[in-house]
């Protein structure tokens, strides 16, 4: 195997994982998408559930208030019954005594029940809204589920012919150039990204060509740093007027 050929084949292995990279990021954004929206629904979903159970407590609680105001305006009806047969003013004042601690306790009673129910009229904004909420997400994972589940097969049948491809070329390297690869390709991006900008605007600003010839030279160079031997200068050159001339 010459050093043309080996690095031809690593270009071709850094195009696959080029395609590979973006594949598996658009398949991570359908994965993400979905499972943004079922997480979301159960969460909305358990917190209906606390909303309704709390509501119910609060109803229930309330419904126990009244009943005890009820039962207290009972007991000062028949304290004013009393008070009218009282015999003494020492009956009299008794009576008044237990009269004012009633009257005081259904005060206090009216009180819990007017601020319990402002508490249930919020409960039952909550659980309109959970509710509306869940349709909404129900109704966009049946219009969106079915079309992203079919695009993630598409996509997952397109990843494994890359893989399938890219399998097929790395038996076509030496073994120690394409473990050099793949030690280096993981920085090769971040130093090739600086190099390329610097020494494409270079080349561009001396007007040395145009910028898609100035980023094939570039791309080059990237693949012989991930693979650690140094590209020969003619290889850079003929593909330099290999563009020129595909551009006349």
């Amino acid at each position: 195997m010459t050093i043309a050929s080996q690095i031809e084949q690593l270009e071709n292995l850094a195009a696959i994982d080029a395609d590979l990279a973006l594949l598996e990021e658009e398949q991570a954004k359908e994965e993400t998408g979905l499972r943004q929206k079922r997480e979301r629904h159960g969460e909305v979903t358990g917190r209906l559930a606390a909303s309704r159970e709390g509501l119910s407590d609060m109803e229930r609680t309330r419904s126990d208030i009244l009943t005890e105001i009820r039962q207290m305006s009972a007991q000062v009806e028949r304290s004013r019954d009393k008070m009218a047969r009282c015999r003494n003013e020492k009956e009299s004042v008794a009576v008044q005594r237990e009269l004012e601690e009633l009257r005081r306790l259904v005060r206090d009673r009216e009180l819990d029940g007017e601020k319990l129910a402002q508490l249930i009229e919020h409960a039952r904004s909550d659980v309109a809204a959970s509710q509306a909420e869940i349709e909404k997400l129900e109704a966009d994972l049946g219009v969106v589920e079915g079309p992203s589940r079919a695009k993630s097969a598409v996509l997952d049948a397109r990843v494994s012919e890359k893989r399938a491809e890219r399998k097929a070329i790395a038996t076509r390297i030496k073994p120690q150039m394409l473990s050099r690869y793949e030690r280096n390709v993981q920085r090769v991006p971040h130093f090739c990204a600086a190099d390329d900008d610097a020494a494409a605007n270079a080349t561009r600003t001396a007007g040395a060509m145009p910028a898609v010839q100035s980023n094939s030279v570039l791309s080059a160079k990237c693949v012989h740093a991930a693979s650690g031997i140094s590209p020969p200068r003619g290889r850079i050159v003929s593909m330099h007027h290999a563009n020129r001339e595909s551009d006349l």
